[in-house]
């Protein structure tokens, strides 16, 4: 065997990988936006982009293949279950530079398709500066509450924490319904782009 050919193999071994991951990431893995009360934040609230893989403890290596592929992230035992271990990644920062491209490469055939586009538009928002803004983190609030379940599982109502983040601000334009699930990508095929997401944040 060639050198080129010893190379292709390991190319092709190493994709092969990162299309294994995605299909365990299909299975047990979640991106979320976690939201937190702040007492002294000046919105009251801050959002957290968080993303997670779960695996038993026997299967360790599945964790530590994703945190190689990944370039990326912690792994530790569960909270009240030793006997699962989590893989996350809960930096902005790496979460753009790593999670979102390969979820954007590997996982475009996922099941929950619609929650990694929003979570992309979060993430969006986050790199611009504009979850610093009332209008700005409202939205954020607004497209956590639309991924996994419209919110379901959430303490708190979606209103209760965007009237805490808004107290004191009046909004002359609030993003809901399709302006707001839309995903800065696909405003070009409407007439838009990503920067009109900027300037609606900004005027409003």
């Amino acid at each position: 065997m060639t050198g080129a050919d010893n190379q292709q193999e390991r190319l092709s071994s190493a994709e092969a990988r990162r299309w294994f991951l995605a299909g365990v990431v299909e299975g047990e893995g979640s991106w979320c936006l976690s939201i937190k009360k702040h007492p002294t934040h000046t919105l009251g609230f801050y959002v957290q982009p968080e993303f997670f893989v779960y695996q038993h403890r026997r299967r360790r290596e599945l964790l530590e293949m994703a945190q190689e592929i990944l370039e990326c992230g912690r792994i530790w035992p569960k909270p009240g279950n030793p006997d699962v271990l989590v893989f996350a990644v809960n930096s902005r920062k790496n979460i753009s530079a790593h999670v979102l491209p390969f979820m954007r490469q590997y996982m475009q055939f996922s099941s929950r398709r619609s929650d990694m586009e929003l979570f992309e538009d979060a993430m969006y928002l986050f790199e611009r500066g504009l979850h610093r803004e009332p209008a700005g983190l409202a939205t954020v609030v607004e497209i956590a509450y639309v991924m996994n379940h419209e919110g379901k599982q959430r303490r708190r109502s979606m209103d209760e924490i965007l009237d805490r983040i808004l107290r004191g601000h009046t909004l002359n334009t609030r993003i809901t319904g399709e302006d707001m699930v839309r995903p800065p990508r696909r405003r070009g095929e409407l007439g838009g782009t990503r920067n009109d997401l900027a300037v609606s944040q900004k005027e409003a």
